[in-house]
Parts: C-alpha cells; sequence; structure tokens
C-alpha cells in the first residue's frame, strides 16, 4: 500500500458515508412530503369527485412536470429506458392515486395510511425480483415484522373483515410498489427529477381524459380546503416529493430507502388527528412504535 493509498482511502470511506446520509435524508424528506398525501387527498374530495381529483392532480403536475423539462433542456430517455417509466407512469402515476382516491371514500384517513404501510416490503420485494440483489435475513425479518404489525391493525379495525378500502389498497399498493422500485433504479441512470417528470408527461393524455370524464359526471363545489388539498397532491405528492424520493433511493439502494417508509403512517396518522379532525385508533400508536422499531432494524441491517 502506497502513502497515497492510505490518504486517499478515508476520504472515500468519509464519502461514502456522507453519501450515504444526505441520501437517507432526502428520501426522509420525501416519505414527510407523501405524508400528507392522505388528508390532502380527503379535503380535495370536498370539492371535487375520485376522478375530477386523479384526473385534475395529474394534469396539473403534467404541465409543471412539461415545464420543467423544456426549462432544463432534458434529452429524451432512451428506448431501454421507457419500459420501466412507463411502470412508474402506470403505478405511481396512474394507479395509486386513483385507487387511493376511491378508497378514501369510505375510510378514513388513519385507516388508510396503516395500511399503506405495507408499501415498503411490496417496494423491497419487487426491487429484490427486478435487480437480484438480495439483503439480509435481519432486514427481511424486520420488514416482514412491520408488515405483520400493519396487517394485524387493519384486521383489528375492520373486525377480521375487509372493507371495499381495503380491496382498492392492496392492488394500490403492488403497483405503486412495482413503481417505486423501477423509479428508484432508473434514477441511477437519470436524475430522480427526470423520471418522475417522464413518467407523469407520459401520463398526461390519459389524466386529461380522467379529468374530462370526472367533470362531465361528477359535481364540483370548490372551497379553500378542495383547491389548496388539489394543489398539494399535484405539486408535491406527484411530483416534488417523487424528485426527494428517487434521489434518496438512487444513493442509498431502493431496499433500505424503501423501509424508511414504515414512518409516513405514523405522521400520517398526525396529519389526519390535526387537520382533519379525525379519531386516533387506539391500536394505531402501538403500531406505529413497532413500525418505527423495525425501520431502525432494516437501517442497520445489511442490504
Amino acid at each position: 500500500m502506497t502513502a497515497q493509498d492510505s490518504a486517499t482511502r478515508p476520504v472515500a470511506v468519509a464519502a461514502q458515508h456522507g453519501g450515504h446520509a444526505s441520501g437517507t435524508a432526502l428520501a426522509a424528506l420525501g416519505v414527510a412530503s407523501f405524508s400528507l398525501s392522505f388528508p390532502a387527498t380527503a379535503w380535495s374530495l370536498t370539492g371535487f369527485g375520485p376522478w375530477t381529483s386523479t384526473g385534475l392532480r395529474g394534469a396539473v403536475a403534467g404541465v409543471l412536470a412539461g415545464l420543467y423539462l423544456l426549462a432544463s433542456a432534458a434529452p429524451l430517455p432512451t428506448r431501454r429506458q421507457w419500459p420501466g417509466l412507463l411502470v412508474v407512469s402506470a403505478g405511481c402515476v396512474l394507479g395509486f392515486p386513483l385507487l387511493t382516491t376511491l378508497a378514501l371514500r369510505t375510510s378514513s384517513t388513519a385507516h388508510s395510511a396503516v395500511v399503506i404501510g405495507v408499501l415498503p416490503l411490496a417496494t423491497a420485494v419487487v426491487a429484490a425480483l427486478r435487480t437480484g440483489r438480495r439483503p439480509s435475513r435481519v432486514f427481511w425479518a424486520a420488514a416482514l415484522a412491520g408488515a405483520a404489525a400493519v396487517l394485524a391493525f387493519t384486521l383489528l379495525q375492520s373486525h377480521g373483515r375487509p372493507t371495499l378500502a381495503d380491496l382498492y389498497l392492496p392492488v394500490g399498493l403492488l403497483v405503486c410498489a412495482a413503481g417505486y422500485a423501477e423509479g428508484g433504479r432508473l434514477s441511477r441512470e437519470l436524475t430522480g427529477a427526470r423520471v418522475i417528470a417522464w413518467a407523469v408527461v407520459t401520463a398526461l393524455p390519459a389524466m386529461l381524459l380522467t379529468s374530462g370524464y370526472g367533470l362531465a359526471a361528477e359535481p364540483v363545489h370548490l372551497g379553500a380546503k378542495a383547491l389548496a388539498g388539489l394543489a398539494y397532491v399535484a405539486a408535491v405528492s406527484q411530483f416534488g416529493g417523487f424528485v426527494l424520493w428517487y434521489r434518496g433511493m438512487a444513493a442509498i439502494g431502493v431496499p433500505r430507502a424503501s423501509q424508511l417508509q414504515l414512518a409516513q403512517p405514523l405522521l400520517t396518522l398526525l396529519w389526519s388527528v390535526l387537520l382533519l379532525g379525525e379519531d386516533l385508533p387506539v391500536a394505531a400508536p402501538v403500531t406505529a412504535v413497532v413500525v418505527l422499531l423495525c425501520i431502525a432494524v432494516t437501517q442497520r441491517a445489511r442490504v
């Protein structure tokens, strides 16, 4: 080993740790921004129907994403990248927003948020299947424990019988997990901003059609809450939050970043009580504590 080798190795290690820390921070900020999505969606439903809300959310986000791509002179994705972008578009722009919006018509924000707590496990599984990378047994044990706590809470709240919302949410969970995993993988080639921007722009025609159908079939009652909720889910939940989320995933890897989202139900429960006046289920805090412990283990486990 040369003197130069011994001098540069600590620098490289420090840079790696710094990149991991910043990636974790970016992913955590993405989770924090997503945690307000359900309350904001509930607000938008006070003035718009589910199809209208979903369509306008995607359409506004598509315009913002298009302006970003034009301003940054982003090149077109390669032919090899388009299949992954279509998965992100179908899962994160079309499927998940519509299915969760439909679920929120018959379920409380708190209940829906905790059900979606299974999403981190689903994302890690899809990422492992897609990339061939295998996290450690400790990682999987913690991820499974967190998912089990969430499922137990769901059954407790529905007295062992799935509700209509519990049928929408698992399907939304699966398509979103695929979109997260593909987006995280693509963010190593494109920037996180360009991944979600191209995905949102790709979905824009479908979002315009959905908006047209919704506006024709559903009543609209404009109000401050409805407009504020729609603005948040369009600008942050559908675009800005994904920029942070995918950048964090690219830095620390999809499996480890995905488990940070176990904290999202806890944050959403807090927002649902503070902003929507919902009652906090008795089992929710216990479930949230178990989930947070599982997050701590997954972040320290070998991936």
